[in-house]
């Protein structure tokens, strides 16, 4: 969600600071800021502006090699130019950025209040620099205030804290917000995502929760809570500059859309195994034996990585015939689920840092289950909380609106569901006829993608429309949930998912000719009972855009897009194809911002 950047070095720290909040513009922000030292002056520029605007504000004329700059999601108080981060002391003693949510800020406030504290904004952080301010005294280093501030606080922060008296370190903190040093040469940077880093370098250092940092130019330190000295050594991580740019791409959607077909391939690669059919996951860290155990298999995750749950739930009973369900991780954290030791729990998450996700593993670990992660960021919390699970291959993903990483989360539980069922029942040829449809979908995918001009005037036609229908059964019913998602997050259009049997049951009543319905229908053996589905639309006056991989009888239909055809347990993965298409030709056709859609935020680490 918000964004953080740091930079302690000899490079002015303006430029720096800025070119890495537009990296970070994709988690979704609605105000911006930096704070820069210059001969021991501290001077804030921050408003309810975009981070081109803030630049402008920002000007040449305060030339500093250390600084602390941010992008603020709102969660307390609205998107104001007071809201906004950095965040001072009465004094200025201090100035910090923040990102999360302190959830005793209300007990906190009134304590400072009762003190003397005055507060300009209405936010929970600035009542956290009050409160390091507080503890910052006389013969007290600025490590040991925001350690002591800490120890008080509830809730969750990623924090960069300065002293504008002492221009040459950063104090840094994480409990439940990311936050990553990259190490340079005579240099150091801190931000809550990698992103902002690799133009600068590619050695990292990913804090754990309750531990801190002290940065400098030309090194760093880390420690605990209670001041225990902890050990990191700076990994490399797996992205490039380029990766992160749009080349000839109109915006990050549509280039990550079109990425596919190369994601799926990393994802398949090394991984399938001709000659015994199956596949080789070999993160999961868990042998034949310890395979056959696991009883059941229960996906979490939020929005996109949910639906993906549901799709890997549908594979793993399919193929494996082991019972499998997906629920939303921010439910199974609070209903006091039981856990069963035979279950295999995963855990699925593009960035590795949604919160509900991390709290759910953090329950499910507490109570004894055994849980592994499905991420796309190595190094993230959840891949490293989990210790084992299946890394995604999708490569930075920067729309909020995930496309990629989805299908990717698909094949992996494709595969995972592969490599259940050949420990168990599923036959030879079962497993040869599943590894010859992975090994195609690169192929298959690029061939929907080639459709995109046709798409493309199907979305035109009903750009126009306040509502849709999306239609799915069994295998699909998470591929019209998703695309439905898909049209919300950035056409802003109101679509809501339904299985094709439940229309019957009260739907039907919203059905008119204002209202099209997008209905995904595989070959398969319910292929006449959506199509009768359909005859019930039509019945009732609303027009029916099919997502098939079939021939349907003609007329039925007012406008059909037409997949390749894959296995049947892959089906939803190409026809989830011509959904983000279609989604994405209509929020174009509507002039939608639509790497940014309002609202949203790409790493949701909040409540």
């Amino acid at each position: 969600m918000c964004g953080i950047v740091g930079y302690v070095g000899s490079k002015e720290a303006a430029p720096v600071l800025l070119e890495g909040l537009h990296r970070l513009e994709y988690r979704g922000y609605d105000s911006a800021g930096v704070a820069l030292v210059n001969k021991g002056r501290l001077k804030i520029t921050k408003a309810a502006v975009r981070v081109n605007e803030l630049r402008n504000l920002v000007g040449t004329d305060a030339p500093s090699t250390i600084g602390i700059a941010h992008t603020r999601w709102a969660t307390h108080g609205p998107a104001t130019d007071a809201n906004a981060h950095p965040h001072t002391d009465a004094d200025s003693r201090i100035v910090l950025v923040h990102n999360g949510i302190v959830e005793n800020y209300e007990d906190l406030k009134a304590q400072l209040l009762e003190a003397g504290a005055q507060f300009k904004s209405e936010t929970d952080t600035e009542v956290l620099a009050h409160l390091v301010g507080s503890c910052y005294l006389d013969g007290i280093s600025l490590e040991e205030a925001v350690r002591t501030a800490l120890r008080r606080v509830e809730g969750t922060y990623g924090l960069v804290v300065m002293d504008p008296r002492k221009p040459e370190e950063l104090v840094v903190a994480r409990n439940g917000s990311p936050i990553v040093l990259g190490v340079g040469d005579g240099e150091m940077f801190v931000a809550s995502d990698v992103a902002a880093l690799v133009r600068h370098t590619q050695r990292v250092v990913f804090l754990d929760d309750g531990e801190m940092a002290v940065v400098r130019a030309g090194d760093f330190r880390t420690f605990t809570l209670d001041a225990s000295s902890t050990t990191k050594e700076p990994t490399l991580v797996d992205a490039s500059d380029d990766e992160y740019q749009l080349g000839t791409f109109p915006d990050f959607f549509s280039k990550e859309l079109h990425e596919q077909p190369a994601a799926v391939d990393r994802a398949l690669r090394g991984r399938l195994d001709e000659q015994f059919a199956t596949v080789r996951l070999g993160g999961i860290g868990l042998d034949p034996h310890e395979l056959r155990t696991i009883q059941r298999v229960k996906f979490l995750g939020c929005g996109t990585s949910y639906y993906a749950g549901m799709v890997g739930a549908n594979l793993v009973e399919e193929l494996a015939r082991i019972p499998a369900d997906a629920e939303p991780a921010s439910e199974f954290r609070y209903r006091n689920p039981v856990v069963d030791p035979d279950c295999l729990y995963v855990a699925i998450s593009q960035s590795g840092e949604t919160l509900d996700t991390l709290a759910a593993i953090t329950e499910l670990k507490r109570k004894g289950g055994k849980v592994m992660g499905a991420v796309n960021v190595i190094g993230s919390a959840i891949a490293r909380e989990c210790g084992s699970g299946v890394f995604l291959h999708s490569g930075p993903e920067v729309s909020v609106a995930s496309t990629k990483a989805f299908t990717n989360m698909m094949v992996s539980f494709a595969m995972l569901g592969l490599m259940l069922g050949r420990v168990r029942d599923l036959s030879v040829a079962s497993g040869k006829r599943m590894v010859t449809g992975l090994r195609a979908l690169p192929g298959q995918i690029t061939e929907i993608l080639q459709q995109s001009a046709a798409v493309e005037q199907v979305a035109a036609q009903y750009a126009g429309s306040s509502h849709m229908f999306y239609i799915g059964r069994n295998r699909c019913w998470p591929i019209a949930r998703e695309g439905a998602l898909k049209l919300k997050e950035i056409s802003y259009i109101h679509a809501e998912a339904y299985q094709a049997g439940e229309l019957k049951h009260g739907p039907l009543a919203l059905i008119d000719e204002t209202c099209p319905s997008v209905i995904v229908i595989p070959d398969d053996e319910l292929l006449a009972k959506n199509i009768s589905s359909i005859e019930q639309i039509k019945a009732r006056g609303g027009a029916v855009i099919a997502i098939t991989n079939t021939t349907l009888p003609e007329g039925l239909c007012d406008a059909v897009i037409t997949v390749p055809k894959s296995e049947p347990e892959l089906d939803p993965v190409l026809l989830n194809i011509p959904l983000q298409l279609f989604a994405y030709h209509v929020a174009t056709k509507l002039g939608r911002d639509i790497d940014k859609p309002r609202n949203l935020a790409k790493s949701v680490t909040v409540e």
